[in-house]
């Protein structure tokens, strides 16, 4: 299931994320492991984006839930816990918003193409909208056409606000030219498109906003991981660089009670994809077991 909410946030949210298991302090209560995946938002504190959790078979005996196995015994079942929360809705604001409001990824974007029809008083502009989203939503997107009576400024703006991927801008002189303008919302940049082209230019370009949403968190991530090896050197890090510190831990409780006492930086988790940094505890110095990921978190 770890794998599933890790491939779902970045193939459809665009939201790289780092997998892990969780320290014992850190772990669901009861539990025998939790695993997480960690995203960082945009101030670069982390978000803890989606677990999984091996209960063993403790809370089937403190609830009495048994089973009769194949020898007609009664065994107690072992039971796993997982499961994404509307958290993932705070990330996907956090991770790609701006200043100008929403920023969604296409995959996953309720309307991902807003046809603008520009001075739709004159003949046949409506018209022409209606045809380009027709026409656009029999190619499988999901398209809307602002038919209202604000002015295009102000559609432009409530469109960035919502988020919506990409705006298909047609007025007069465009049918003339039997062309339309297409501009993206991650980078405002704008196109101008031939009409018999627009379906497969639409496409193309959500695929590249999609692409380049993931590629431009993936960067703000790896360029906030910073590697800490005494705890001088650690401590420094969480107060003055926001994002994750990767530091070698002794596995004692203690070590992490301090970390968080001195710095409110939390373990986020023990990466599957272990790295050797240093033999010793950052806190402590004593020798060390496993590489964590640190960080101040939601």
């Amino acid at each position: 299931m770890l794998n599933l909410y890790a491939d779902f946030c970045e193939q459809v949210l665009a939201i790289p994320v780092i997998k892990g298991q969780k320290t014992d302090k850190e772990k669901f209560a009861g539990a025998e492991q939790t695993y997480t995946i960690e995203s960082m938002m945009h101030d670069g504190k982390a978000l803890q984006s989606g677990t999984s959790h091996n209960f063993g078979d403790g809370f089937a005996k403190a609830f009495g839930i048994q089973y009769s196995d194949k020898d007609n015994q009664l065994k107690y079942v072992h039971q796993t816990s997982w499961g994404m929360s509307t958290r993932i809705i705070g990330a996907i604001i956090m991770v790609h918003g701006d200043d100008s409001g929403l920023v969604l990824p296409p995959r996953i974007a309720p309307t991902q193409v807003m046809v603008m029809p520009i001075a739709q008083h004159k003949p046949g502009v409506l018209e022409k909208a209606a045809e380009l989203k027709e026409t656009l939503a029999a190619a499988g997107l999901r398209v809307k056409v602002d038919d209202s009576e604000k002015n295009p400024g102000w559609k432009f703006s409530e469109q960035e606000m919502r988020g919506i991927p990409l705006r298909v801008e047609i007025g007069p002189k465009d049918i003339e030219a039997g062309q339309a303008v297409i501009v993206r919302r991650d980078t405002r940049e704008k196109q101008i498109v031939a009409l018999s082209e627009l379906t497969e230019a639409v496409k193309a370009a959500l695929e590249a906003e999609q692409t380049a949403l993931y590629e431009k968190a993936k960067a703000h991530l790896e360029s906030h991981i910073y590697e800490a090896r005494t705890y001088d050197e650690f401590k420094d890090t969480v107060a003055n660089k926001p994002g994750f510190v990767k530091a070698e831990w002794c596995g004692d409780v203690a070590c992490e009670l301090k970390i968080k006492e001195d710095t409110t930086a939390t373990s986020r988790c023990m990466p599957f994809h272990q790295e050797h940094i240093s033999d010793k505890c950052v806190c402590c110095g004593r020798p060390a077991k496993k590489l964590v990921i640190w960080g101040k978190a939601y």
